[in-house]
Order: structure tokens, then C-alpha cells, then sequence
């Protein structure tokens, strides 16, 4: 696999979301630089929080006919990593060790055994590596764009 960046369900959903429309462009620019340069991927899990957060959870929800669209688009253009029992099991030990919550050790066991070496996120602390996966905010004021090229 090519994909350097697992990127989290916050940035997609600031895509579809026009309560911010500075995190929405920046989200659109992520999403179309890694979507074009193969660099990017999702996870199963982070599909199933878009459907969601983008039909429940934003100022103008999408219908389910609109999400499930998405997501089929996600489905075509994008490497979708599976969650496996190892998954699983990783992110207990994620949360064991690192006090995680669960869902967000799941999406960090996730990038680990599929090594990918950075999670984009606004959900973690920027500049953390923990067992060689790094988190990093696209959405502070520090991160460079050219980072993803």
C-alpha cells in the first residue's frame, strides 16, 4: 500500500459541513490532494462515523441517499482498510496503554498494522508519534499543506 496518511472522519465530515467554512475549504483541499496523489486512505470505521456525524450531527444534515452516494465514492477512489480481529485487539491494547478511548485507538491500531505512518486529525494532540504513527492536525494554524505532497 502507498498511502502514507489515514485520514480521520473530522476531515471528512468538514467537507460536508458549512458551519465552518475555513475548516471546509482546507478540508476539501486535503481531500482532493490525497484522493489525486494515491497518499491517502480510510478505514471502514472511519466511513461508518461519517454516515453518522453527516446525517445526525451537523447544522445541515445529508439525507441517507446523499451519505450512501459519498460513501460510494469513497469506496471507488479510495484504499478502504478493513477492521480485523488484530485491529481489535491492538486497540485494546491501545487504550490499556496509552488511555485512548476506544474508537480512537481503533483508528490508531488501524494505521499502525497497516503501516501508515500518519493519522490526519483534529482529535488527537498534533506532533505525537506514539510506536511510530503520528498525529497531525490539518486544521492548526502551523500545519503546512506542502507536508502532504
Amino acid at each position: 500500500m502507498t498511502a502514507k496518511f489515514l485520514v480521520d472522519t473530522n476531515v471528512l465530515v468538514y467537507a460536508y459541513d458549512n458551519a465552518d467554512l475555513l475548516k471546509q475549504e482546507k478540508a476539501f483541499e486535503i481531500l482532493d490532494e490525497l484522493s489525486g496523489s494515491g497518499k491517502g486512505a480510510l478505514s471502514v470505521q472511519i466511513l461508518a462515523e461519517f454516515v453518522v456525524t453527516v446525517t445526525r450531527k451537523i447544522a445541515m444534515p445529508l439525507d441517507f441517499a446523499a451519505a450512501q452516494r459519498s460513501v460510494e465514492n469513497y469506496l471507488r477512489s479510495w484504499p478502504i482498510l478493513d477492521l480485523t480481529g488484530f485491529i481489535v485487539l491492538e486497540a485494546v491494547r491501545g487504550v490499556r496503554e496509552y488511555q485512548f478511548s476506544y474508537w480512537d485507538a481503533q483508528v490508531w491500531a488501524t494505521a499502525r498494522l497497516n503501516q501508515i505512518p500518519v493519522i490526519l486529525s483534529e482529535d488527537f494532540t498534533s506532533g505525537r508519534n506514539i510506536e511510530g504513527v503520528a498525529f497531525l492536525n490539518p486544521f492548526d494554524v502551523d500545519f503546512d499543506p506542502a507536508y502532504l505532497l
